[in-house]
This record gives C-alpha cells, structure tokens and sequence, in this order.
C-alpha cells in the first residue's frame, strides 16, 4: 500500500539486492552518512530502512544514497530495493533545472559523481495531481543489525 496514486507498472519489483550492482550518480552529505551509519549500529538486534529507489534497467539509485553509502560502509552485501520503470513519463528529475535522465544515468555508469542533491527526483500522484518525493515508492525493510561490526 502506498500514501499517493501512481501508475502500478512504475514499480517492477521489490527485493534484496547484491549493494555492488547498484549505480550511485551523486556524493552525500558525509556528515549526514555518518549519522546514519551511527543510527543504524545503536540498534541491538534490527532496523527498519527504506528500500534504495533504483532503475530496474540500469540499476542507477534514483533515491537512496545516504542509505546505500551508509549500508555499504556497515558491510551490508545486500540491501532492499524497490525497482522502477525510470523511462516512465511520471518520473522527473528536477523542477526548474532538470537533468535528462540518459545523462544522469551516463554519471552512474561512470566513476564521476555529481553533488549531492544534485537532482530532485519526483513521481505524479494522479489522486492529487501533484509531484510527490520518489521515496514515497519505497517499500519498508527489516535489515539484521546484531551481526555489524
């Protein structure tokens, strides 16, 4: 179940996926990751994350980046997904300056990365008429946290 109206053929899968087969395409806030890798180690037995927002083509995270570089660094060698239609019509990358999304795949294939927060991924609620946060395409996971480091 999700809290906007959305095309159901965007989402075309949700699942564990091996971390080394996901695209980064922008840096993050290290302080931000830092605090983050810290939340999740102060859970004794288990933590409930957000799935990384990824291409199910290219597997370029669309959303997620903190938690990918975060999970990363805990050791995690998979991490939950939720894939996407990112060619969809009702997928944009920013509002005003937008990147085109071959380009910003392009970044993800290669070992440049952008700033963080460098594009404002959105999806169209068709209830509300209105462009949401891509993240609301997340799905919840538990991941295991008593074996961390």
């Amino acid at each position: 179940m999700y809290s906007i109206d959305f095309d159901k053929n965007l989402i075309r899968g949700v699942n564990l996926v091996d971390i080394g087969l996901l695209n980064p395409h922008e840096k993050v806030i290290e302080k931000k990751k830092t605090s983050l890798v810290k939340f999740i180690k102060s859970y004794e037995d288990h933590y409930i994350i957000s799935s990384i927002v990824c291409c199910h083509k290219s597997m370029l995270i669309i959303d997620g980046h903190h938690r990918y570089f975060a999970l990363k660094e805990l050791g995690f060698k998979k991490v939950p997904v939720t894939l996407i239609d990112y060619s969809h019509k009702s997928i944009r990358t920013g509002t005003l300056n937008s990147i085109d999304k071959e380009q910003i795949i392009k970044m993800g294939r290669s070992n440049e990365l952008m700033e963080p927060k460098s594009t404002e991924h959105a999806v169209y609620c068709s209830r509300t008429k209105k462009w949401q946060p891509i993240i609301l395409l997340s799905s919840m996971f538990k991941i295991e946290t008593k074996d961390i480091l």
